[in-house]
């Protein structure tokens, strides 16, 4: 019987010293990530680069993480392509994407010399070359494509489907323009495609179908346009655990797949193999992150359930609301008791369906215990709102037994700093 003991370090205590609800990340775990990606794919096949997804949790903290790891960055807005300027991330191993650049932030973006722009839209093509001669600059710029491929996952989170906002139709008549328009471009270097068929993904078949698909697509522009592909970004996706029936795949589960298909695939239609790109995110800091609540009330209809509410909810972890994903918990200062009953966890926000977990089986529970929810990483704190007037929670790094604030919790003075 005891605390939960995360990655070395006492929840409890920490709930203790910084409040509650309250971020725990583990430095330890994401570097463990950083260096499976380099022994199993940057170290094991040349011509290769792995960026970080950080929408899937970014801080100033976190860039210079993935920094020191030596990985790139994935960036889909000017707030996050600002956060790795100031973090001191090297700019040309930044991916900007997003299917709606607004010019302000296609402008920061050629100004500093980003490595690559992920162009999803001819409208965006215009207007890269617009800002870029305006600056007598060159960008380097990737075509989004939907390659067709319907990933087994959520339909909030399918991306490379034929029917997505994402990405450039795999039709002839709509690619093959948009390349012959891009190879004009006086200020713009097209250097190949991007792909992302979806996130939270446990097989590797949807990649296999998508390379083979790129593959003809190389081919295609090869022979029609005379247009040769040097880059070929696979994007991301890679599933974590969160529940008893989902398990994290070895990076390699995917990466395996993807190399050997292209490689099979190029010497097929005697086509060079391209830079390989990828971008984790999720696979990186889901299984990282922890957060902490403390139970309030306690609420037993007999007959019918148990409702234990917690000091947060939809406000520090919206997914269980929008698409009904599924988290796993245990009472961090009751380690080892056997649970006794289900209950579930509500918020505390005033919404029906703010509710984090269904049927959770605990031990005897009070309130003022804490609750620990696993695998919070990612898309939690970068999802996080303040409705309700709710402060955002604080962010703590811990690593080794430490623990260092990286994130300070909001004040109400905070959520009113730009109201006039």
């Amino acid at each position: 019987m005891g605390n939960l003991i995360f990655y070395g370090s006492d929840t409890v205590e920490l709930a203790k010293k910084y409040g509650t609800p309250l971020y725990i990340m583990s430095e330890d775990y994401i570097a463990d990530r950083c260096r499976e990606i380099r022994e199993n794919f940057l170290e094991k096949y040349d011509n290769t680069m792995a960026v970080y997804a950080s929408k899937a949790f970014l801080t100033r903290e976190m860039a210079k993480i993935v920094k020191r790891e030596g990985l790139g960055m994935d960036v889909v807005s000017g707030g996050e392509l600002y956060t790795a300027l100031n973090a001191g991330f090297p700019m040309d191993k930044i991916v900007f994407h997003g299917n709606n650049k607004l010019a302000d932030e296609i402008e920061m973006a050629v100004k500093n010399d980003v490595g690559r722009i992920v162009v999803d839209n001819i409208y965006e093509l215009d207007l890269i070359e617009d800002i870029a001669s305006k600056y007598n600059k060159k960008a380097n710029i990737l075509f989004r494509v939907s390659p067709g491929v319907d990933a087994h996952t959520h339909k909030y989170i399918q991306t490379g489907q034929v029917d997505s906002k994402f990405g450039i139709p795999l039709n002839e008549n709509i690619i093959h323009v948009a390349v012959r328009k891009a190879m004009n471009c006086k200020h713009i270097e097209l250097s190949g495609f991007h792909f992302h068929i979806g996130s939270q993904i446990h097989e590797n078949e949807g990649y296999v179908l998508a390379i083979k698909k790129m593959v003809e697509l190389m081919k295609e522009l090869k022979d029609k346009v005379g247009f040769v592909t040097k880059e070929l970004n696979t994007g991301g996706g890679y599933g974590i655990h969160y529940r008893d029936d989902e398990n994290r795949k070895n990076v390699a589960f995917f990466t395996d797949a993807i190399m050997n298909t292209l490689e099979e695939e190029c010497c097929k239609y005697s086509l060079h193999r391209p830079l390989v790109i990828i971008e984790p995110g999720r696979w990186i800091v889901g299984e990282a992150g922890i957060t902490l609540y403390t139970v309030g009330a306690i609420k037993e209809i007999p007959g019918v359930r148990t409702y234990i509410s917690v000091d947060g909810g939809m406000t520090d972890n919206p997914r269980p609301s929008l698409y009904q994903a599924k988290y796993d918990a245990v009472i961090a200062n009751k380690i080892g008791e056997k649970p006794v009953k289900k209950v579930t966890v509500a918020g505390k926000c005033c919404e029906s369906g703010d509710i984090l977990i269904w049927d959770l089986e605990v031990p005897e529970i009070e309130s003022g215990d804490i609750l620990a929810v696993l695998a919070t990483g990612a898309y939690n704190y970068s999802m996080s709102s303040n409705y309700n007037r709710n402060p955002r929670p604080a962010v703590v790094m811990i690593s080794k037994g430490s623990d260092r604030l990286i994130v300070k919790r909001e004040s109400y003075e905070d959520m009113i700093r730009n109201e006039i």
